[in-house]
């Protein structure tokens, strides 16, 4: 009988392959608190992680902090393998359950650790994630948690002016410039929690939104899409 057994799980169809690699960007600002003022990041990150994974089918995840200056930041998460190895009798859907909730558990982990390095450098966020996140051949998939709004000690967005295309070109000129594009090209973005700050002032939020749209899609070539936001 364990013998049959074993024989009819071995021609039972196995899951698809996991293969898409997937990054999550996670806030540890201060304008993600859950307070009325914040976006509550632990919050959108807890209702859309796991669905984000599950609906990109995501085979690994790789980590980045929005901190003060997070390319250099000491918030680190190891990649977690959505898809572990298995054999025909393996309950293959439950294996990969059991990585999501540990995926999970690392990116409160990182947003915890982000908290303690307050700011808000998104820029360097996007360019560390490019430099974790294998190619963009592979259809690689972000998940940022974040208001965007870039507010680091040499660069606050709140105080530029970006009314205007042109000034909006002047400004991501000036990053450009100063700290290149971050390795994006060709990656899904999708954000969480996107423009919150501006929930009274549409018209501020227009530009808000137009200023990221033509640095990460303009520039960056990556393409956003609103499936969390």
């Amino acid at each position: 009988m364990v013998g049959l057994l074993a024989a009819l799980a071995s021609c039972s169809p196995q899951p698809e392959a996991l293969t898409t690699p997937c990054g999550l960007v996670v806030d540890g600002s201060g304008s993600g608190a859950a307070t009325r003022q914040g976006f509550d990041s632990e919050a959108k990150l807890k209702s859309s992680l796991i669905g984000f994974l599950r609906d990109q089918k995501c085979g690994s995840l790789d980590y980045a902090p929005i901190t003060r200056a997070s390319q250099t930041s000491t918030c680190r998460e190891d990649r977690v393998d959505l898809d572990p190895p298995h054999n025909a009798t393996t309950d293959q859907e439950s294996l990969r359950n059991k990585a999501r909730g540990a995926a999970a558990s690392r990116a409160l982990a990182e947003l915890a650790c982000a908290r303690t390095q307050n700011g808000s450098d998104v820029w360097g966020a996007l360019a560390r994630i490019g430099e974790s996140v294998p190619s963009a051949d592979a259809g690689a998939k972000l998940l940022v948690v974040s208001d965007f709004d870039q507010a680091d000690p040499e660069f606050a967005l709140s105080r530029a002016s970006i009314s205007t295309e042109g000034a909006r070109k002047k400004v991501i000129d000036s990053l450009v410039d100063k700290r290149g594009l971050p390795g994006i090209k060709g990656m899904d973005v999708y954000p969480v929690g996107f423009g919150m700050q501006y929930n009274a002032k549409p018209s501020a939020y227009k530009d808000f939104e137009s200023f990221w749209l033509e640095a990460i899609e303009g520039r960056a070539k990556a393409h956003v899409h609103n499936d969390y936001r």
